[in-house]
């Protein structure tokens, strides 16, 4: 019975690991600084290549200084 039960329930389980693993890479990805500062620094190329323009520029800058803030702050307080 066991068995039965294992094989029913392995799509499932296959979703719900790959859907943990997905929620690890996010969080990494929202709470390392480096990755954050190297976003800044793209955002900073692309701008001074006429890539975007410089409201563009203003709203993702924001975005990410917000993003670095609030990992720091959370930093501080553990």
């Amino acid at each position: 019975m066991f068995l039965i039960d294992d094989i029913l329930l392995a799509p499932l389980k296959g979703i719900l690991f790959l859907a943990e693993k997905i929620n690890e890479v996010i969080e990494k990805e929202t709470s390392d600084e480096g990755a954050i500062k190297e976003r800044l620094m793209a955002l900073q190329l692309k701008f001074e290549m006429d890539e975007i323009d410089e409201e563009e520029y203003d709203k993702r800058e924001d975005e990410l200084l917000n993003l670095l803030a609030n990992i720091r702050e959370e930093k501080q307080n553990k």
